[in-house]
């Protein structure tokens, strides 16, 4: 009878040397346990299968196994099968560099609470979408994203964020960095706002872009700076980052005059543009100039940074080129946090947890203003951080970051944000995301004694 390959129950791979078959066998599954390649607990097939597969009499597997046994290589239980015995390495394991150990209170910005993640809304809508996914969706896919998604995106990025948006204009993707090297891929000169995340500008240079700063004052990015030379440029409008201000509406009006002469793109970044506690959230500027501007979002804040979800909505004139080099970076964005996803915003859990976890951020800024009254912090009118400044010819912020990494604590601070060294504004970036509800109080003890001292 032929040996059913289909059907063998624990894959092994063996090259036995030629010569003696069982010396062979010995002699091949000493070196795999040796160097490890068969880790201890593995288990090992059954003597018939194994005999089957490297076509032996299963009485020298049998044999073979008994050998091992004895010598201390394999453990045999009745019941339990054959297993990989556990033994100490052959030679001392290298010792792993030591990572610096987590702080005690975490305020540094660019993360949410985690903790705060739907996990029952998001099983429900997992056992929702997939009860009802034909199969031919868990096949390769649109680069562009799944349909039910990109439908449900346009729905709601319409409603909530102002944003004109159709279906075949959305490319779903792996996260806002991965949107962001897609669109920095198709331009050569990119102008950033300085300051901002130094991670963004390494992305769009290794994207094959050069990177120009373009100012940032009270009034957001200086677009009225912006040349000719420069074919994309990359703003966070709503709340920029790191500062926290909200581009004016005049500079808006620039920057979108200035895409429109020059044929150049605007790469929208609203990354934390459900959170505004003041007053209703700042529309997207993609709403009043669709085909100049690329708006990119993400999950990241409001859901969790894990889950690798991103969109961006395109001009026309860039949904091919964008959707080509989607296909040549990893085709498609896996399919069922996508499914999930389109479930959650069209059942409209996506809006009910944006609304919990807002009321819950709001309540952070307002504790963060409570504790630091008076103090001069900038940008808290939105989003999950806030700028301290520092005065001018006072504490410097490496020194401050010492002395709060001396209690467990650590913060954002704004010397790295700049484009190049120079005699810049000095500052800690506060981040309210990321502690859990339990340990943000008392993060903000240390913080408080930390600017008092």
């Amino acid at each position: 009878m032929a040996f059913d390959w289909a059907d063998f129950g624990v894959d092994l791979h063996l090259d036995l040397p030629a010569g003696e078959r069982r010396a062979g066998l010995e002699q091949a599954l000493r070196a795999a346990i040796r160097s490890r390649r068969l880790a201890p607990g593995s288990r090992l097939p059954a003597t018939r299968t194994l005999a089957a597969e490297l076509g032996v009499a299963r009485g020298t597997v049998a044999a073979a196994y008994d050998q091992l046994v004895a010598e201390g290589y394999l453990t045999a239980r009745t019941g339990s099968g054959t297993t990989v015995a556990l033994l100490p390495p052959a030679s001392p394991v290298p010792a792993a560099a030591a990572a610096p150990p987590a702080p005690r209170f975490d305020l540094r910005p660019g993360a949410p609470d985690v903790t705060s993640f739907p996990t029952s809304a998001w099983l429900r809508a997992t056992r929702r979408a997939l009860s009802r996914a034909p199969a031919a969706a868990f096949d390769y896919g649109d680069p562009r994203g799944h349909p039910a998604l990109r439908a449900a995106l346009a729905e709601y990025l319409g409603r909530a964020r102002g944003v004109l948006a159709h279906p075949d204009r959305i490319v779903v993707t792996s996260g806002y960095v991965q949107a962001l090297a897609l669109l920095a891929g198709l331009h050569r000169v990119v102008a950033m706002e300085d300051p901002g995340l130094a991670f963004h500008r390494e992305v769009v240079r290794r994207a094959g872009a050069r990177v120009v700063p373009v100012p940032v004052d009270a009034a957001g990015a200086r677009t009225d700076l912006l040349e000719s030379t420069v074919d994309a440029v990359v703003l966070t409008p709503a709340h920029q980052y790191p500062t926290g201000v909200t581009l004016a509406p005049a500079r808006r009006r620039l920057v979108a005059d200035w895409a429109r002469e020059h044929g150049a793109l605007v790469i929208e970044d609203d990354y934390d543009g459900e959170f505004r506690y003041d007053r209703q959230p700042v529309g997207a500027v993609q709403g009043v100039a669709a085909e100049q501007v690329a708006y990119v979002g993400s999950a990241a804040k409001t859901l969790g940074p894990g889950l690798r979800l991103g969109w961006v909505v395109l001009p026309e004139r860039l949904v091919e080129p964008v959707v080509e080099a989607k296909r040549h970076s990893d085709y498609h964005t896996e399919v069922v946090g996508q499914l999930t996803l389109a479930e959650l915003i069209t059942s409209h859990g996506y809006d009910r947890h944006v609304r919990a976890v807002r009321s819950r951020y709001r309540a952070r800024r307002d504790l963060l203003l409570a504790r630091l009254r008076g103090a001069a912090l900038g940008g808290v009118a939105a989003g999950l951080h806030a700028l301290f400044p520092l005065p001018p010819g006072g504490p410097l912020e490496r020194d401050v970051l010492a002395a709060a990494a001396s209690r467990g604590l650590a913060l954002g601070d704004l010397g790295s944000h700049w484009h190049a060294p120079g005699d810049h504004p000095q500052g800690l970036i506060i981040g309210y995301g990321t502690p859990s509800e339990s340990r943000y109080p008392a993060a903000l003890d240390v913080l408080a004694r930390v600017l008092r001292a």
